[in-house]
């Protein structure tokens, strides 16, 4: 079982970004999804999330609006668009699955708001 994430970069206010998080190993669409994201001196905190095929998602208040977590089944990939960003947004971003009891994390990817 493998997550890759990608898509961060350094993009100035206002900007969009996409991330993705190719799964390997299993079929990612059984299983919920979530994105985590964890700036300097703070905890990791969980900005969105995406149950299995068909499930709901849900959001971080301060990301409500500007974030959107989906899922391409055939690519066996979830996404996170992410539109209107802010500086307090800076963090590296992880994809985290929950799959058959044991928990897998992704490498991460630098996301970097400024001007």
């Amino acid at each position: 079982v493998q997550l890759v994430e990608s898509g961060g970069g350094l993009v100035q206010p206002g900007g969009s970004l996409r991330l993705s998080c190719a799964a390997s190993g299993f079929t990612f669409s059984t299983y919920a999804a979530s994105w985590y994201r964890q700036a300097p001196a703070k905890e990791r905190e969980l900005v969105a999330a995406i149950g299995s095929s068909g499930g709901g998602t849900k959001y971080l208040d301060s990301v409500k609006g500007r974030f959107t977590i989906s899922r391409d089944i055939a690519k066996n990939t979830v996404y996170l668009q992410m539109n209107s960003l802010k500086p307090e947004d800076t963090a590296v971003y992880y994809c985290y699955g929950y799959v058959n009891g044991l928990r897998y994390w992704g490498q991460g990817t630098q996301v970097t708001v400024s001007s």
